[in-house]
């Protein structure tokens, strides 16, 4: 399923193929005392929205970094803990 795009903030990854691949936060949560963003792809002018990803991220005023998580224990523990606040939403 894809959404239109609108004023959404943006970013940019590097994919493992070593392209460039941009990214639109849709959502942006905090979880023990750090701050985690979720992203989807932007195809064209396009989100898509069939894949959603968690990054965390570095806040420096109006400017913020991403940083992925590479742990699998520690991103399946912030995903779930994302998915319970979203039900309780």
């Amino acid at each position: 399923m894809t959404t239109e795009y609108q004023e959404y903030v943006t970013f940019q990854i590097t994919a493992r193929d070593g392209s460039e691949v941009e990214m639109a936060v849709v959502d942006e949560f905090d979880y023990k005392k750090k701050h985690y963003v979720v992203a989807c792809v932007v195809k064209d002018d396009l989100i898509d929205e069939s894949g959603q990803y968690i990054y965390q991220a570095i806040v420096d005023g109006d400017d913020f970094k991403v940083v992925k998580i590479t742990n699998a224990i520690d991103y399946q523990k912030i995903a779930e803990a994302y998915m319970q606040m979203d039900q309780e939403a």
